[in-house]
């Protein structure tokens, strides 16, 4: 049995006060109490900590500035997670708290160690409650809002659904509030059927997300082999519906020639630090003939990156792939152009794949 991973956006865990809606959040655990008792495996990802921050200050709006964020946050996760350890004990539900940041997920050794606290957690039938640490992110090391977090931990953990919790029923072909002959997108085997549709970034005052980003998460689990459904967290039974495969909401279908997990990894977690353009020619061999790339096939290296850092690879403007650079910035600057025998004499120590196809992935 895999974990199910569930995500309560702001708009389901806070009212527009930043008061904790328990009328919400009492059906929502009796269901997730349900499953862990059936032995399903459910994992929670939560919002809410700085919408919980805003109502304790009394801030009218939500900050925008870094600090005030980081404060908000602080002020309010380790009480929104009393809420969830408080009303899942009552059911006889075990929690623990767990705090995820960008670094955790882009750092290798630092991603397995999640993952093996994870599955620890479920082993002993803990039903994490995960959120990011939004008290010690910066603007470039986070996850952006939580839908990407949620996606990144059904990856991680290789879960059988991911349930991205709103407050619409789903995913509609334009904004509902605004477009009265907007439909609700049943199900999606595609995602280049959607691009017709409005669908915008539209947030709530509490919340950083958006359907849109919704989306981008449904694409990334997805292509790990993971369905994934948008629904509302505020119609009764959701939960417990799609875990049972009900059509509720917007269900995106798995999608085939899944990756592995590691190159899921380098291409949804790894931050990419620099850029490598190259010849038509090893753009035509990455993409058609899943070769390494090597260093007499670039014309153009960008950024400041060492060797072992993901770096995109480019061709005409359009992105190839992303990869793990066996080199320095300023070694490809050095071998750019060079065949592999010139390369020996200049760096006699490198790598003769300037990315090799194994730490390789395409766009």
């Amino acid at each position: 049995m895999s974990p199910l991973v569930v995500k309560l956006g702001s708009s389901i865990v806070a009212d527009e006060r930043g008061d904790v809606r328990t009328d919400v959040l009492e059906p929502i655990c009796d269901q997730l109490a349900e499953l862990h008792r059936a032995g399903r495996m459910p994992v929670v990802v939560t919002s809410g900590a700085i919408a919980r921050g805003m109502g304790v200050m009394e801030l009218p709006m939500r900050p925008r500035a870094m600090d005030e964020l980081q404060a908000a946050s602080a002020v309010g996760q380790g009480k929104l997670y009393q809420v969830y350890d408080s009303l899942l004990r009552a059911r006889q539900v075990p929690t623990a708290q767990v705090l995820l940041t960008f670094f955790d997920m882009s750092a290798r050794t630092h991603y397995l160690n999640a993952r093996q606290t994870l599955r620890k957690l479920l082993e002993w039938r803990v039903v994490p409650v995960i959120n990011e640490n939004d008290t010690t992110t910066t603007d470039e090391i986070s996850f952006g809002n939580n839908d990407f977090l949620a996606a990144q931990v059904a990856i991680l953990l290789g879960a059988e659904l991911l349930l991205l919790l709103t407050d619409a029923e789903g995913l509609f072909t334009a904004d509902p509030r605004a477009d009265a002959s907007a439909e609700l997108v049943e199900r999606v085997t595609e995602f280049d059927s959607l691009e017709p549709f409005d669908i915008g970034h539209a947030t709530s005052p509490l919340g950083s997300g958006g359907m849109r980003s919704k989306v981008v998460a449904a694409e990334m689990a997805t292509a790990a082999g993971i369905p994934t459904v948008i629904a509302s967290g505020l119609r009764l039974g959701t939960i417990l519906d799609a875990a049972a495969g009900t059509a509720i909401g917007t269900r995106f279908d798995a999608r085939e020639g899944r990756y592995s997990s590691f190159k899921l990894w380098l291409k949804y977690a790894k931050p990419v630090k620099g850029r490598v353009l190259v010849d038509a020619g090893a753009a035509r061999a990455l993409r058609d003939g899943g070769t390494s790339l090597l260093p007499v096939g670039i014309v153009d290296v960008t950024g400041d990156f060492d060797a072992g850092d993901a770096v995109e690879v480019a061709h005409d403007g359009q992105s190839v792939g992303k990869g793990i650079s066996n080199y320095s910035a300023a070694e490809l600057r050095r071998v750019r152009g060079l065949k592999s025998q010139d390369v020996r004499e200049l760096l006699p120590r490198a790598s003769e794949e300037a990315v090799h196809r194994d730490y390789f992935v395409l766009a």
